[in-house]
């Protein structure tokens, strides 16, 4: 039973810590989905407030993880690791039940699991749980007291300092489609679906059904077409459909005009600059930007921006900016899959992506030029 124990309150504190870390150093990501949750549950109105619960279910998260792993407190975490862990149980069955939403967001990007999937392993974590909880009478004399407040405050310090990095700068794991090295032009692809297709046929005088394969049947024999009747077909499948990767990424002119294909497919080094939504964009990132789009203007190197924002916006603020490369309009939501920055600049050749930077780590154009440009 001390080796059940022990292994138990390990087990779900290194998942806690995980779950908290994982969804930490991409706390947007994290924002995005809890924000899928407000619309699927017509919550709508909690949209504004959406970071600072993403913000503090992380730090309690990894910080609950930290108290399990060195019995910090273990009644008190013990009754707050039961009552988490019934409303997420309840929560995902509900969520595998309806599929309100198409994956948890329980460990963000970096492992997308289906929803009947989080509920499996809610379930058997709640069966470590429930031996945490049920035997929290028997640890060891608690440790004392400013140990148990230092190895919380730092847990806690720890998690916040991720969180701030990768919010100011961009996560340091990153788990993204368009992450570091990914080529764009084979994302975009999806695999196509491998089968086999039978034909079905029925003697039109004996009643006989047999199964052909549809690319070797007797087709050409005019006396078998005269006796057999087509009725049916079966498909089986080898290899299934899978979306792309990258899916509903377009880029599109205000006229509706496609560019898609020209930009992802464009031979050697180009620049995009993606700002999801220019009403809550950082300006003066604009006026960096601007600078390296002089030296690739020089270099001829391509630089163009995509946005979520529709033409109405767009236009005015080409003006107000004095912005001279070309801004196309791309769906929101694919913008924010490609980097947790507003605005984000990423730096492609040949349809590789070789650099992605947050708008507070804006390189001068000739330290990018030196290091990235061959």
């Amino acid at each position: 039973m001390k080796f059940i124990k022990i292994f138990s309150r390990i087990i779900v504190g290194l998942v806690f810590i995980f779950s908290g870390f994982i969804k930490g150093i991409d706390t947007l990501g994290y924002t995005y989905k809890i924000q899928d949750y407000f619309i699927a549950f017509k919550m709508s109105w909690l949209s504004p407030i959406a970071f600072y619960i993403a913000v503090f279910f992380c730090v309690f998260e990894f910080v609950l993880g930290i108290a399990l792993i060195f019995r910090l407190k273990t009644k008190l975490t013990s009754i707050l690791l039961l009552l988490f862990m019934s409303f997420f149980t309840i929560l995902t069955f509900y969520l595998a039940l309806k599929n309100p939403v198409s994956d948890c967001g329980c460990f963000g990007d970096f492992l997308v699991i289906t929803n009947w999937q989080t509920f499996y392993k809610n379930i058997i974590l709640m069966v470590f749980v429930l031996i945490i909880f049920f035997t929290r009478n028997s640890y060891k004399k608690p440790k004392p007291a400013f140990y148990q407040f230092s190895i919380g405050l730092l847990g806690t310090i720890a998690i916040l300092s991720i969180i701030i990095y990768s919010y100011r700068h961009l996560p340091i794991i990153d788990s993204l489609p368009w992450k570091k090295g990914n080529n764009i032009r084979q994302l975009v692809i999806p695999t196509p679906e491998v089968a086999k297709i039978f034909l079905v046929y029925k003697n039109k005088t004996t009643g006989e059904v047999k199964e052909y394969p549809s690319d070797n049947y007797p087709w050409k024999d005019s006396v078998w077409v005269a006796s057999w009747q087509f009725v049916d077909q079966r498909k089986e499948v080898i290899k299934p459909f899978i979306q792309a990767p990258i899916h509903d990424f377009t880029i599109n002119d205000e006229y509706g005009d496609d560019y898609t294909a020209d930009y992802i497919n464009k031979p050697g080094y180009q620049f995009i600059l993606v700002a999801y939504d220019l009403n809550k964009t950082n300006k003066k990132a604009f006026t960096k930007a601007g600078l390296i789009y002089n030296g690739c203007e020089n270099d001829s190197i391509s630089f163009i921006a995509l946005t979520g924002t529709s033409y109405q916006t767009i236009n005015p603020f080409i003006k107000e900016q004095s912005i001279k490369y070309h801004i196309y309009n791309t769906d929101e939501t694919a913008l924010k899959t490609i980097i947790r920055s507003n605005p984000g600049l990423i730096l492609i050749k040949d349809g590789v992506v070789i650099e992605k930077w947050h708008y507070n780590d804006f390189p001068e154009y000739s330290k990018l030029k030196e290091k990235y440009i061959k």
